[in-house]
């Protein structure tokens, strides 16, 4: 009953009313952005959602565009710059992705929607992530984040997906406030965000 009929109402009302309540906050992050990393000011990026379905993720950027010699992008921790760490610490860069609840690509809590060419890596196991809408936070952010090695995160998102309800809903979103105000799980052990999923041969720390 609540994941049919209540549960995308409910994401849709909080969205909505805390897009309305945070505006004078996103437009601040939206001016520091421009003024320290220069334009643009919100980052893009295809993501899969439920069944698989690819849409386009934004959320506030964060790192620089520097490149090497040859053109290609530096490292991540390499573009990171302490102000972008800042965001992405307190998750203020997340904040744009309430309009990705309100249009109905995300859900607030569910598997966090991953990379696209992590799709043809998961095994039959772990694709179950994706029959529910991804979620701005879940079960796996709350039980250690970017820390987790990859086979626990997707453990955490499959439990998630058969044990969706009100209750279990409310208490990861209570977790999460928890977690910002600590800082906690932001970075994995070995990397400034998360090492790239390779395969179910070579799945992270």
């Amino acid at each position: 009953m609540y994941a049919r009929f209540i549960k995308r109402p409910q994401d849709m009302f909080l969205a909505t009313i805390s897009l309305l309540a945070l505006s004078p906050v996103l437009v601040t992050i939206a001016g520091l952005i421009k003024w320290k990393l220069g334009g643009p000011v919100l980052f893009k990026q295809k993501r899969p959602g439920k069944d698989g379905i690819i849409f386009e993720m934004v959320k506030f950027r964060t790192m620089t565009d520097e490149r090497d010699e040859q053109g290609e992008l530096l490292p991540d921790e390499a573009r990171l710059t302490p102000f972008g760490q800042t965001l992405r610490s307190l998750s203020l860069d997340e904040l744009p992705s309430l309009l990705n609840i309100v249009k109905g690509d995300i859900a607030i809590v569910g598997p966090r929607p991953l990379l696209v060419e992590y799709l043809p890596r998961y095994n039959d196991e772990q694709r179950r992530r994706h029959d529910v809408r991804p979620g701005l936070t879940g079960l796996a952010q709350v039980n250690g984040r970017n820390r987790l090695s990859w086979p626990d995160r997707f453990a955490l998102d499959v439990t998630y997906v058969d044990n969706v309800t009100f209750l279990n809903d409310w208490k990861i979103i209570l977790q999460t406030v928890g977690k910002v105000v600590k800082k906690d799980g932001i970075s994995s052990d070995t990397a400034a965000t998360m090492e790239a999923f390779m395969g179910n041969d070579a799945s992270g720390p």
